[in-house]
């Protein structure tokens, strides 16, 4: 248990630690260090998005998760839940999503993400119902780019595959 808390005070003094455990445990489930690369870049752009809605004095998990929602929405035109149950993740489960987004999925969300804190910076919004508006924008920035996308690739870019059903996948061919 030392040895444990040690290495997490290691990781709070130099955040490169924590990356390389946070990569070591994706590799170690089997995803592709591609994808690994971009959950981590998205996560820091959940965390700038995050500490933006703290600038503007939202705060809650009900707050955040009613403008990832926004974002979700204007994107893939589906809130979290939906998308979770349009992949058959089970209903209530603690599975993130974003564990089993494709890479075209996974940059759309962090584009939506990225460009709702850029309009969250520069136009301040005021309160929930402000954010919210911002937040329907900037995701509607990224679902514009995904449909046309999807136009160019002639196929969704949501898609029903998912990190568990990869790995069905991969057992399959073994």
């Amino acid at each position: 248990m030392a040895k444990v808390g040690y290495e997490r005070i290691e990781e709070i003094e130099n955040q490169e630690l924590a990356q390389e455990r946070m990569k070591k445990l994706y590799e170690q489930k089997g995803y592709p260090a591609d994808w690994i690369d971009k959950i981590i870049r998205g996560m820091a752009i959940r965390q700038d998005l995050t500490d933006e809605r703290k600038e503007r004095n939202i705060t809650g998990q009900k707050n955040y998760a009613i403008l990832t929602a926004e974002i979700s929405k204007a994107t893939f035109g589906m809130t979290p839940s939906a998308y979770k149950k349009f992949k058959s993740i089970p209903k209530r489960s603690k599975i993130n999503l974003r564990d089993h987004m494709t890479d075209l999925e996974l940059i759309f969300t962090m584009l939506g993400e990225k460009v709702t804190t850029e309009i969250s910076k520069k136009e301040k919004p005021a309160n929930l119902l402000a954010n919210k508006k911002v937040a329907r924008r900037g995701g509607s920035v990224a679902g514009k780019a995904r449909k046309d996308t999807e136009k160019e690739l002639g196929e969704s870019v949501a898609s029903r595959k998912n990190f568990l059903f990869l790995k069905e996948e991969k057992r399959k061919l073994k």
